[in-house]
């Protein structure tokens, strides 16, 4: 999929680490190091950083002051961890089932990747996903051909999981590969992360959910309306912390700051990295690669 539009975020982008506010710092980082499958990387006072190799997936921050936010609040629907192979995965899955197996939500097929849905000890939704190659996704009139199919994850598990797998599932590499965030309406969502931020559209839901990425792929984020229609701006509470976006290179970060700036956007930039808030005060940040 290519596109003449001038003012889009660079090809390359990425997504990067997801911060959650958090009340049990113990708890938390045990979940996502012992049934997720992460390392923990750093772990300096309040602040733990997980991830693979040198990748930082989620990075959670001792909160204990906050609250929950409201059931209907704007936040974080979803951070999406995405592997490299479907045994990498399997081995994944295997762990949370074994460690935390009331976490687990569903499952789907969703023709371009194979996905695992779970919710985290304080209420914040996980997805452990695999990509099907490029060449077998299908695209009709700009959009991505995506579905909701029945997967069975034991039958995933037989197919896929190995016996190193089981012995260490720690295979291979994984990062941040979408964040799908809850919001109050899905224009207001499309004017700023499309028209302004500089994804573009690759699937909608009706007028319930936009999908939005760079360069191609199916969706860097999403943007959905099923728990949060009318939403208004977030007041500080537990969960969602920060989404971190990489971009190539300091020109990008540029760009972005002028368009930012074009639309009266308040920003916050220190040459290296540009922060600033969505319609409904999801923190966003911006670094480049590196």
């Amino acid at each position: 999929m290519t596109s003449s539009r001038s003012d889009l975020l660079a090809a390359d982008t990425a997504m990067g680490a997801v911060t959650l506010l958090v009340a049990d710092l113990d708890a938390m980082t045990a979940y996502y190091r012992e049934a997720v499958t992460l390392r923990v990387l750093s772990a300096e006072g309040d602040r733990v950083v997980l991830g693979r190799g040198t990748t930082p997936v989620v990075i959670l921050q001792h909160s204990p002051d906050l609250k929950h936010a409201a059931p209907r609040a704007a936040g974080l629907f979803h951070t999406a961890i995405l592997f490299e192979t479907q045994a990498a995965l399997a081995a994944a899955l295997y762990s949370v089932a074994q460690h935390a197996p009331g976490t687990f939500t569903g499952s789907a097929d969703h023709l371009v990747s194979q996905a695992f849905y779970f919710t985290d000890p304080e209420g914040n939704g996980v997805e452990l996903y695999w990509d099907r190659d490029r060449t077998q996704w299908s695209w009709a009139h700009g959009r991505i051909e995506m579905d909701t199919l029945y997967l069975d994850p034991n039958a995933f598990l037989g197919e896929h999981l190995t016996e190193s797998g089981t012995a260490d599932p720690v295979i291979g590499g994984a990062s941040v590969g979408h964040v799908h965030l809850s919001v109050g309406d899905v224009a207001s969502a499309r004017e700023f992360y499309v028209h302004r931020l500089g994804f573009e559209t690759t699937s909608e839901l009706g007028g319930s959910a936009l999908f939005v990425s760079a360069g191609g792929y199916h969706h860097h984020m999403a943007m959905n309306t099923w728990n949060s229609a009318g939403a208004g701006r977030r007041s500080p509470a537990l969960g969602l912390g920060r989404v971190d976006i990489v971009l190539p290179g300091a020109d990008d970060l540029g760009s972005v700051a002028e368009r930012m700036t074009h639309f009266g956007v308040p920003v916050r930039d220190d040459g290296r990295t540009l922060a600033f808030e969505d319609p409904w005060a999801n923190a966003i940040r911006l670094t480049t690669a590196g």
